[in-house]
């Protein structure tokens, strides 16, 4: 068994400050930073991150947005609100991340799993050729992104396990909803997620 940890979306848009905030997402962000300290070279094999980079994603971007489907414009590619939240930012750049998966450029692509890194390999690819088969899926947003990530890594054949102390969610409905749906498709799942909404 060789294990991966997923970190989903840990950028300023997403915390508080940016242009859509989840409750709680710059304190999941700290808190994700200590874990990767901690867990780097010793419990994972590899950690990844995800980040939303969008150019021109269509509907996404909503003047009247549902928040389910379409939203405000958000980490635009090359913007002060895609960057990594500075309390996950350090840890990103220090060596401990292996490699960052961009999502989302000319759609909504929610999951880590429709990114790919910057030579173009997609995350499936990527944790395949090093015989990764284990997944932990950390991040924001518990009922958005995370969820998709986990569903999306299930569906492609890896163990996957959401560490929910250390996700956020947008609001406590779409939250139990996602979790029930996660449970359902066979994702382990620990502990409780943030949801100050």
């Amino acid at each position: 068994m060789r294990r991966a940890l997923i970190v989903v979306d840990v950028q300023k848009d997403f915390c508080e400050g940016g242009s859509i905030p989840v409750k709680g997402g710059a304190d999941r962000a700290r808190a994700i930073a200590e874990m990767v300290q901690r867990s780097a070279g010793s419990e994972y094999a590899h950690i990844v991150a995800t980040r939303d980079h969008h150019i021109d994603p269509g509907g996404h971007f909503s003047d009247h947005p549902d928040f389910q489907n379409s939203f405000p414009v958000h980490c635009v590619a090359g913007s002060d609100g895609s960057d990594f939240h500075p309390t996950f930012a350090s840890t990103a750049t220090s060596g401990a991340v292996d490699e960052v998966f961009y999502k989302g450029a000319h759609s909504a692509s929610k999951s880590g799993f429709e990114g790919s890194a910057e030579d173009g390999t997609s995350l499936a690819d990527w944790l395949r050729a090093r015989e990764v088969s284990d997944l932990d899926v950390v991040g924001i947003a518990t009922d958005h992104c995370v969820k998709a990530t986990a569903l999306d890594g299930a569906t492609a054949g890896f163990a996957v396990r959401v560490l929910l102390d250390y996700t956020a969610g947008v609001a406590a409905d779409t939250t139990d909803k996602a979790i029930d749906e996660l449970r359902g498709a066979g994702v382990a799942l620990t502990g409780e997620p943030v949801v100050l909404g």
